[in-house]
């Protein structure tokens, strides 16, 4: 087989999966992310895979969710992922409870008129979860948030650790104590980083914690997420957001984004999320290691 025959064949291949070289852009395309585990792996992966496809690519992650949202709508930022949930909640103010295909709809058409178009939905749903360690959970006889508010309320003293971000949002700490009737008490709350949540949670310097339910290392610290049996956190799947000036003058961008997407669960998410967390490995090693997996590179 020639070589002309080879090259031939691999760009029909790519063709059927949609992620083709792109045509050169005349402009650099900044991909943004926040600053935890999932979004930096997010955000160097889909750097690392536009690069492939002859993309010049300037990666801006690291940053608050506000900030980057903002930086979004200014036009400082081309595309990042989003969680349905936020946008619904955080951006948009909708307290309306909604399933996840109700959201991603109504997200979708929220931010339209803003100029920013949702792709295609992962499979990925990194909702916030409140966890414990399991060996006091099955101690106190803890499965759902309401048996943790009950015993709360009835005088056990549990201290929470929470990032400074959930703690304030509107989807966030204050709104869920008020949702199952209880409040661990500003005496009993300490804010952290997220990444040191995990670390006091295991290492017994706090009760209960924030946790993200597609992080690695809710399985591999033997955590327990107890259930929301009352519905509190909405879907939050995880889903490529483009400005549409951007997407319009390069659409083969939205095709490389939805490409991505496809391949992303909760089981994928967090083991991507576990092989940084718990076996310290790069996250450009991971994300490379993902994109070549998948047979996207």
């Amino acid at each position: 087989m020639t070589r002309r025959t080879l090259l031939a064949l691999g760009a029909l291949s790519l063709s059927a999966l949609a992620i083709s070289a792109l045509p050169a852009l005349a402009q650099t395309i900044v991909v943004g992310g926040k600053n935890f585990t999932e979004q930096q792996i997010m955000a160097e992966m889909t750097s690392q895979f536009l690069k492939s496809k002859g993309v010049t690519v300037d990666k801006r992650a690291g940053l608050g969710t506000a900030a980057l949202r903002s930086a979004l709508e200014a036009g400082q930022v081309d595309l990042y992922w989003e969680y349905t949930g936020t946008s619904l909640i955080t951006f948009n103010k909708v307290t309306e409870k909604l399933d996840a295909d109700s959201t991603y709809a109504k997200v979708k058409e929220l931010d339209g008129a803003k100029g920013l178009v949702w792709l295609n939905p992962s499979k990925a749903n990194n909702t916030f979860g409140i966890a414990m360690r399991k060996a006091d959970g099955d101690k106190l006889k803890l499965s759902s948030i309401s048996d943790l508010a009950a015993k709360v309320k009835a005088g056990t003293t549990l201290k929470f650790a929470s990032n400074a971000e959930f703690y304030a949002r509107p989807d966030g700490l204050k709104p869920m104590e008020q949702t199952y009737g209880f409040e661990f008490g500003r005496e009993n709350t300490v804010r952290m980083d997220s990444g040191l949540v995990y670390q006091a949670l295991r290492d017994s310097q706090v009760d209960v914690g924030v946790v993200f339910a597609t992080d690695g290392r809710v399985p591999a610290f033997n955590f327990v997420v107890l259930k929301d049996d009352k519905g509190y956190f909405p879907t939050y799947a995880m889903t490529p957001v483009i400005r549409k000036e951007t997407l319009d003058k390069n659409p083969s961008i939205g095709e490389a984004l939805n490409a991505i997407s496809a391949k992303l669960d909760d089981a994928t998410m967090a083991k991507l999320n576990a092989s940084v967390d718990v076996d310290k490995k790069s996250i450009e090693e991971v994300a490379a290691g993902f994109l070549k997996g998948q047979g996207l590179v």
